[in-house]
Parts: structure tokens; C-alpha cells; sequence
């Protein structure tokens, strides 16, 4: 699952990210979209996205939440799960006050929370539902963190991640560490217009639309993101 409660920081390229990495040439993890407002991993069409709105107003509608929860049971498959800053409080209350981590681990299930942590502006919301994230769920879940520095590097008063309170009061509970590549220049380009068009690094390596050196950058982006997943024993 992907949690944060910040919009705008990078959840879905995340999960579209994670999507892409456990494809196997049996076919794609079972990918689902619960932000009711911005379905942006829904618009990554080659990934199958199914988008559930389990929200009825501001509160988690029980029913469509619980027949969520018999899909993921059923399933043998990977599952990525996509969820919008808006519905971050409320699932979050819903899934701790009804121990579903505790009953998911039962039925075979390994639960991987996801957090974005990005520079910029959004840097101190994100590291408090970090956080927050970290303080709550129960010990089930395992946590990765995504450092994203699309907005800016992520420090505050001279310290990075690994030197500020938030990491070095949780760090027992974080899996593991993913850094988004600092791209730069035309690297970054290529990046923000295949997230914009909702296409995959597959799609893009695959396409002749796009220039040679385009798809030479966008690969090693990819190997990059890859090999730290490769790396990070929860994958």
C-alpha cells in the first residue's frame, strides 16, 4: 500500500514504479486505485488498474471497503494499492481500529506500507505522516520510505533524511530506503512527460516515438530504481 497523507508528492509514480518492478512474464500484480478524487494509477492503462472508491462522503463506506478486502484475500498475485491523501485519515483509522494488517497477515499476506517523503515545500508534512505512519500501524506492516527530490533536496537545517529525528527515532521499523534519481536537465524532462502521459518505463523503451537518447536516459533511471528494489529484501 501506498500511504501519504500530502498530495502531490509522488504516490502514484510510486506505485506505478512498484507495479512495474513485480511484472513477471506470468503476467502483472493485481493493481488497485482507491483515491477518490485524482486517479492517476488508474491512468497507467497497461498496468490494469482497477479503481475501487471505498469512501462514502468523508468516512470509509464498510461494504465496499470489506468487498475490497475479499478480492485481496482471494488473491495469489503481488497487489499494489494506490491511496489518495484525502482518504489517508480515515483508511488509516479504519484499518487500525479494525486490526485488518493483523487479519491480511493471517490469511498469508505480507503487508508492505509504502511512504513518499519529498523535498521542497511539502518536506516537514511529509516526514510528520511519516511519521504518523510509523507510530500507529501495528507492527505487521513493514514500512519502505521513497526519498523523491523532484521539488528539492530532502534536508532540513543542514540534515538529511538519515540524520533528522523522524528517521533515527523509527528507523527499527523501516525496511528499507528508495531514492528517486536527482535528475536533471533533459533526464528530468523525459521523467515528468512519462508520468504525465501515464506510461510505463516498457512502454517508452519500446516506443520509436520517442528519440534514442530519450529512452538511453529513461533506461537508466529505471536500472537505478530497480536495482535498489532488487536490493530491499521486501520486494
Amino acid at each position: 500500500m501506498v500511504l501519504q497523507g500530502k498530495g502531490g508528492v509522488g504516490k502514484s509514480m510510486v506505485a506505478s514504479v512498484i507495479a512495474q518492478y513485480l511484472t513477471t512474464p506470468e503476467g502483472l500484480p493485481l493493481c488497485i486505485d482507491t483515491d477518490p478524487v485524482n486517479a492517476t494509477f488508474t491512468g497507467y492503462e497497461a498496468l490494469d488498474v482497477k479503481r475501487l472508491n471505498i469512501m462514502e462522503g468523508k468516512k470509509i463506506d464498510p461494504r465496499k471497503f470489506d468487498a475490497m478486502i475479499e478480492m485481496v484475500a482471494e488473491e495469489n498475485r503481488d497487489i499494489v494499492i494506490d491511496n489518495g491523501a484525502s482518504t489517508f485519515v480515515p483508511l488509516s483509522n479504519y484499518l487500525i481500529t479494525n486490526q485488518v494488517p493483523a487479519l491480511l497477515q493471517e490469511m498469508g499476506h505480507e503487508i508492505v506500507v509504502h511512504t513518499v517523503i519529498t523535498g521542497g515545500q511539502a518536506l516537514l508534512d511529509t516526514i510528520s505522516g511519516f511519521s504518523q505512519l510509523l507510530g500507529q500501524y501495528p507492527e505487521e506492516c513493514q514500512f519502505v520510505a521513497w526519498l523523491n527530490p523532484y521539488w528539492g533536496p530532502i534536508e532540513h537545517e543542514g540534515k538529511k533524511f538519515e540524520q533528522m529525528k523522524a528517521y533515527t527515532t523509527n528507523k527499527g521499523r523501516l525496511t528499507a530506503i528508495i531514492e528517486v534519481p536527482a535528475l536533471e536537465d533533459d533526464a528530468r524532462v523525459d521523467f515528468s512527460e512519462m508520468l504525465q502521459a501515464r506510461r510505463t518505463f516498457e512502454e517508452v523503451l519500446n516506443s520509436k516515438e520517442v528519440s534514442i537518447m530519450s529512452r538511453q536516459r529513461l533506461k537508466i533511471a529505471k536500472r537505478d530504481l530497480f536495482a535498489q528494489m532488487e536490493n530491499a529484501a521486501v520486494f
